[in-house]
């Protein structure tokens, strides 16, 4: 569904991705790990039309995403949900979730998004008892809901999620991504980037590993898991103390 190729995106005269190749598959759900700075949020940023300067090939469903801005990659098909969440603060729960329907509203697809309003509301129950409530005022697990519902109403091809589990609790970041490997379950295609590594692995098919702007190792998740280097790297604890669940 995804492809890329050689992909080298810049600030300025600073070069933030080295020749980066990877693919998704339809209906995978593929995760990207690295350290601060590896160039994960960049790459992300140039998929979904966010990056003046790039060179290489960005690809989804056959066709070349090169000089698409934003609205044109939502319609055609992906949807980002940002670091930090982005909500609007001062409008509404459900005026919030409308405006991820936007680009089908203006085309006139107001009993579908109906449709999918419902169905984001029994994804995340809190949204439809909130409906009303401004988002603002939300937790920050809830707003993250909130952000997840809002690119799914956009009826995405490719959900495409930059840190959903950044600043949350424990327990909140386990539902969010237990519903993450729910809807790759019903067939949505999913990319992942996510500090907790080890959590990320153990629901995606396949993991990218980003050092300084390059892929520096890939593979099936489980094999990623299994990996000393990627254990002492990324999981947060010496790789002994991971295997024995220390």
């Amino acid at each position: 569904m995804l492809r890329i190729r050689n992909l080298k995106c810049y600030y300025g005269k600073i070069m933030a991705l080295k020749g980066v190749s990877l693919h998704i598959g339809q209906g995978e759900l593929v995760t990207l790990i690295g350290t601060n700075g590896s160039g994960k949020s960049t790459l992300l940023q140039a998929i979904c039309g966010l990056m003046d300067h790039w060179d290489g090939e960005i690809l989804f469903k056959g066709v070349s995403l090169r000089g698409f801005d934003p609205p044109a990659v939502v319609k055609e098909g992906i949807s980002l949900v940002p670091e930090g969440r982005q909500i609007f603060p001062p409008l509404t729960i459900q005026d919030n979730l409308m405006l991820g329907a936007y680009t089908r509203l203006r085309r006139g697809a107001r009993q579908a998004v109906e449709q999918d309003l419902e169905t984001v509301s029994q994804l995340f129950p809190v949204l439809r008892e909130r409906a009303q409530q401004l988002a603002g005022t939300l937790s920050g697990g809830e707003q993250q809901m909130l952000a997840i519902g809002r690119a799914l109403m956009a009826r995405p091809r490719l959900l495409v999620l930059d840190e959903p589990s950044m600043g949350l609790a424990p327990l909140v970041v386990a539902r969010i991504l237990e519903t993450l490997a729910n809807l790759r379950r019903e067939g949505l295609t999913i990319l992942l980037v996510e500090q907790n590594a080890q959590a990320a692995l153990q629901i995606a098919d396949r993991g990218y590993v980003l050092e300084t702007g390059r892929v520096v190792l890939q593979g099936p998740a489980a094999d990623l898991l299994a990996d000393d280097e990627v254990k002492r790297a990324y999981l947060g604890k010496d790789y002994r103390d991971f295997d024995e669940g220390r």
